[in-house]
């Protein structure tokens, strides 16, 4: 959740802070501002509630042509979504003591009311709601005793007197935070620290772009530093040094930055989501890369970090995700436990964090994310890691702190997912769990011809998937239908439950129908009550081991005048008697038909967003990185 733009260098800083802003919408905002020097030295803030385009507005109307700025968007914790409570805040105005610096922060700051009792102690006069201006003002509290008490001003940065004010003020939080320090009268200077909230610092010549992560970089630097959890970064246009909150300097890694403009742009769709839904045939081939081996007839990953032998003494998994990455641990369940015979567990991160289950010396956790810093997903990880257990990442974003701080784990290669909802994302994280039943399958049981079978199978999915996305035109027209629908009911059994959890969300997500995932023969058992004709049920019913069951179940929703929606396979004629609406997929495995099956659930729920004027890539309420508990 929200966003963090800086830079220093040689070029207009607003402007680049406005793009860059942009390019982090999808993260969830309310608010947005920024905090610029004027050619005195002195700090001037524009900030506005509302939508981005509100902020230019304020821009355009006689912004400083500064070469340093700090930038933000916000997604409400504590506050309203108002002006005042906007980012950036400003610390000092105590006395005669006029306002020192201005302060971005992401993250939640869980002391905030003991340390602003004691900075109003000081004579700090807070102005907004937030638990962030905490940040700014206790920064100036630290840099006003350094500069009273004699602190040196040294040409060695690191050790001056305003990233001394920073390192001591940050030790004193607690909580998470990712945040941006732009000072009075040092425009060559600005400070970034973080701890459970990304930061990243892009590098170019002559100048240095700060964000939270690295699309607003795309197309300005060409190489990317990752910091992680209580570094401080001190950055001038020429210069980076990093240092630990604790024990001072430490050298850090430059790495190339792969990204692009184009990867970050729509690339001629209307929308991200709808682009991001036909990238999927790609992505699931990036999922496989290198990764299938006909040889051995097994997967292949190079970042567990755990021996075949170590992993053969693995006797149960434990698969943690939130919202959408939870429904993907679902399907993985079912595939681990069919092609591996090992007990699976799939827990929601948020609930299993606060738990104490009771785990086996030979339990593993796969901890499941596709922006790598979901607030829940992270602490389970440290909570079973804490335990002493392997701890394993499936993550999208390289750098990220579930990457960094598990024991290893596998990247999606989906490249970067800015709709706010997810479905590239989804779809890869499917097939790299399918490349984990296969791995963990042929390494107990599984015969050589049975792991070239399921390699096969694989390789065909790419195609399929294309073949799925072929139904765009006539799902827009059953859309079109049930458009004014207020509750819609997703039904399918088996692999294709999780599927109905995953559908049922992007319905809700992107147009607020309010949607229900059940598995089909649930229904009689309670919400079968929810079915008349204005209700329409969407039900998965591929061919496979569960088509007559499901079938039945059907029919009991017919027989009380429900219509129904069916996801079936191609030419499949008996459903299409039976259902008031057909989507036809190609025919796959059982173990594949969740991700051919997703496809059309994507674009069903893009097509009704978009018919009901939503806002499909950034949807009310919602944020596409949820770091806050």
């Amino acid at each position: 959740m929200c966003g963090i733009v800086g830079y220093v260098g040689f070029r207009k800083a607003a402007d680049l802070i406005v793009e860059g802003l942009r390019r982090l919408e999808y993260r969830g905002y309310d608010s947005a501002g920024l905090a610029v020097l004027d050619d005195d030295g002195h700090i001037e803030i524009r900030k506005a509630a509302g939508r981005l385009a509100r902020l230019e507005s304020l821009i355009r109307e006689n912004v400083p042509d500064s070469s340093i700025a700090i930038g933000h968007t916000r997604w409400a914790t504590h506050g309203a979504p108002t002006d005042g409570n906007a980012h950036p805040h400003l610390g000092g105005g105590c006395g005669a003591t006029g306002h020192s610096l201005a302060v971005v922060h992401n993250g939640v700051v869980e002391n905030f009311r003991a340390l602003k009792t004691r900075l109003e102690a000081e004579g700090y006069v807070f102005r907004s709601e937030t638990d962030s201006e905490v940040i700014a003002h206790l920064i100036d509290s630290c840099l006003q005793r350094a500069l009273a008490t004699g602190s040196r001003v040294t040409d060695e940065l690191a050790d001056s007197p305003w990233v001394t004010a920073v390192r001591e003020a940050i030790a004193q939080l607690r909580g998470t935070y990712g945040l941006l320090v732009l000072f009075e009268g040092r425009p060559d200077l600005l400070v970034a620290a973080r701890l459970g909230s990304p930061l990243v610092v892009g590098v170019g010549d002559g100048e240095h772009f700060i964000a939270s992560d690295a699309s607003p970089l795309a197309g300005h630097a060409d190489r990317i530093v990752y910091l992680a959890d209580h570094e401080v970064a001190v950055i001038t246009a020429d210069s980076l040094r990093v240092l630990h909150r604790d024990s001072g300097r430490i050298e850090h890694s430059v790495l190339p930055l792969e990204l692009t403009a184009t990867d970050v742009g729509m690339g001629g769709y209307a929308h991200y989501m709808l682009k991001e839904i036909h990238e999927q045939p790609e992505t699931i081939r990036a999922a496989m890369r290198g990764r299938l081996s006909r040889d051995d007839a097994t997967a292949v990953f190079g970042g567990l970090n755990l021996t075949p032998s170590q992993l053969q003494h693995i006797n149960r998994i434990v698969l943690t995700g939130c919202g959408t990455s939870w429904h993907a641990a679902l399907v993985g369940e079912y595939m681990i436990e069919e092609f591996a015979r090992l007990p699976v567990e799939v827990e929601y991160a948020s609930e299993l964090r606060y738990r104490n289950p009771p785990i086996d010396e030979g339990t593993l956790l796969f901890a499941i994310t596709q922006s790598g810093e979901t607030a829940d997903t992270l602490a389970a990880l440290r909570e079973i890691k804490r335990k002493g257990h392997s701890t394993l990442a499936i993550c999208n974003v390289v750098g990220s702190s579930i990457a960094n701080e598990a024991d290893g784990g596998i990247y999606l290669h989906a490249g970067p997912e800015i709709g706010v909802a997810s479905t590239k994302a989804f779809t890869s994280q499917c097939v790299v769990l399918a490349l984990l039943a296969l791995y963990f399958g042929r390494l107990r049981h599984m015969s050589y011809e049975k792991g070239l079978e399921f390699i096969a199978a694989l390789e065909r999915l790419p195609d399929l998937v294309a073949e799925a996305l072929e139904a765009d035109a006539s799902i827009r027209r059953i859309a079109e239908k049930y458009r004014s629908a207020s509750t819609f009911l997703y039904l399918g059994r088996q692999y294709n439950f999780p599927v109905a959890l995953e559908g049922a969300l992007k319905l809700k997500e992107i147009s607020y129908i309010h949607a229900e995932g059940y598995p089909a023969a649930e229904m009689k058992h309670g919400p079968i009550a929810l079915v008349d004709p204005l209700t329409p049920s969407v039900f998965l019913i591929p061919q496979g081991g569960v088509y007559e069951k499901v079938i039945l179940n059907l029919e009991e929703i017919k027989a009380r005048k429900g219509p129904v929606i069916a996801i079936s396979s191609r030419g499949d004629e008996r459903v299409r008697e039976l259902a008031d609406d057909v989507i036809e997929v190609p025919e796959a495995p059982d173990f594949l038909q969740p991700i051919v099956a997703a496809i059309p659930l994507q674009l069903l729920a893009y097509h009704i967003a978009v018919l009901r004027g939503c806002d499909v890539d950034k949807p009310r309420n919602l944020a596409k990185s949820v770091t806050v508990e």
